[in-house]
């Protein structure tokens, strides 16, 4: 196998030990409702720069804690964005590979990129038409790198048959249905800005102002409703469409299920029972000072 250029594409010590961390929490919040190969969480604590850097890039693309799973267990992962392609290939420890992915792609000027790691085992990453693939893969395959298969390349073709037999991809921790055909797309580029005429813009602000006065008084009494306005806002749709910073869209937790992991406290409770037999809605409302 040929080594690419190795300019550092990495997180410093402070930062990957940071992301080590985090990802040790997040593999954890996953595990309550999905199951790894063992070995992940011992691989986590020697997650190496490199690797953490892949996994931070995924992160920024809109990766979230649901879809972690997905990555560690082998799916296929599409990211709107080409620049990802010529970070990764110029990291530390990558090299060429030959891979079956994405076969329209002209491989002598971009050629499909392996790493290996205590956490991705086999990163494969390459260039799509418009931005950058990744798969995480259980174990390297170098065919047609040398006259005589390898242990590694005997068991990529026993990952291949399970892949055949179960329909889903074969990853380090796991099994993935995120294949090629059927890919997990993160930040996908299908926001297009349109201006719109005067009379249909008019309107809009007017039933979005006429919403807003509604819920100004249905979602709490008039008296409340009264002492706490809401922000006054020249035109209510110019909030429309707008994204959070760094395209970060519903966020890392967006799909995540969320629980309680503690009991309520006893304190907190017993003087939540008190207040509440002690007191009606409206000496509590006097007590606020709001009667």
């Amino acid at each position: 196998m040929s080594t690419v250029d190795n300019s550092a594409h990495a997180l410093t010590s402070e930062e990957t030990e940071q992301v080590r961390t985090r990802v040790r929490i997040l593999i954890e919040l996953t595990s309550r409702t999905n199951e790894y190969r063992r070995g992940l969480a011992a691989a986590a604590r020697r997650l190496s720069p490199e690797e953490a850097a892949v996994l931070v890039d995924l992160e920024k693309h809109g990766m979230q804690v649901p879809q972690l799973h997905d990555v560690l267990c082998g799916g296929h992962v599409l990211v709107d964005n080409p620049e990802l392609y010529e970070d990764w290939r110029h990291a530390k420890g990558a090299r060429e590979r030959i891979s079956s992915h994405h076969k329209q792609i002209d491989k002598k000027t971009w050629p499909d990129i392996g790493m290996r790691g205590s956490v991705v085992r086999e990163k494969l990453h390459g260039r799509t038409e418009q931005g950058t693939w990744v798969q995480l893969e259980k174990t390297p395959a170098a065919f047609g790198k040398k006259k005589l298969p390898s242990v590694d390349d005997l068991r990529h073709l026993v990952d291949y048959f399970t892949y055949k037999i179960t329909r889903s991809n074969v990853g380090p921790w796991g099994l993935s249905r995120k294949t090629e055909r059927r890919p997990m797309y993160l930040s996908p580029d299908v926001a297009m800005p349109q201006s719109v005429g005067p009379a249909i813009a008019n309107s809009l602000s007017s039933s979005l102002r006429t919403l807003e006065e509604g819920d100004d008084v249905t979602s709490a009494s008039t008296d409340l409703a009264r002492m706490f306005p809401p922000p006054e806002r020249e035109d209510p749709a110019d909030e429309l469409g707008r994204s959070m910073a760094n395209g970060a869209g519903r966020g890392l937790f967006g799909n995540s299920n969320v629980w309680v992991s503690e009991t309520t406290s006893g304190t907190a409770a017993a003087i939540r029972g008190r207040d509440r037999g002690r007191h009606g809605p409206e000496s509590l409302l006097a007590e606020m000072g709001l009667s």
